[in-house]
C-alpha cells in the first residue's frame, strides 16, 4: 500500500496530528526533524504551523517547498489511545 496523509492538523509547538489512508492516526513531533536548509525557517513555530495538505504529494508541505514523505511521518506516529 502506498501511504497518503488524508488529514492534518496543527496541535502545538512542533506537533501535528495526522490521519493516513491505512487508518492510522496520531501525533507526530517534528521538533528534532527540522534540520537542513529547506527546514531551517520552520524552526520558527509561526512558520511551521503554516503547513498544508498537498493533494499532489499526499503529505504535508510548506510554502517554502519543504515537505516530508508520508512513510517518514507514519514511522514517527504516536498513536493516541
Amino acid at each position: 500500500m502506498i501511504l497518503h496523509v488524508e488529514d492534518a492538523r496543527y496541535v502545538r509547538d512542533f506537533i501535528v496530528w495526522l490521519r493516513f489512508n491505512d487508518g492510522a492516526e496520531g501525533e507526530v513531533d517534528l521538533k528534532d526533524e527540522l534540520f537542513g536548509e529547506v527546514f531551517e525557517s520552520l524552526q520558527d513555530v509561526t512558520q511551521f504551523r503554516q503547513f498544508r495538505l498537498d493533494p499532489e504529494l499526499n503529505t504535508i508541505a510548506w510554502v517554502n517547498g519543504a515537505d516530508l514523505a508520508p512513510e517518514f511521518l507514519h514511522e514517527r506516529l504516536s498513536v493516541l489511545a
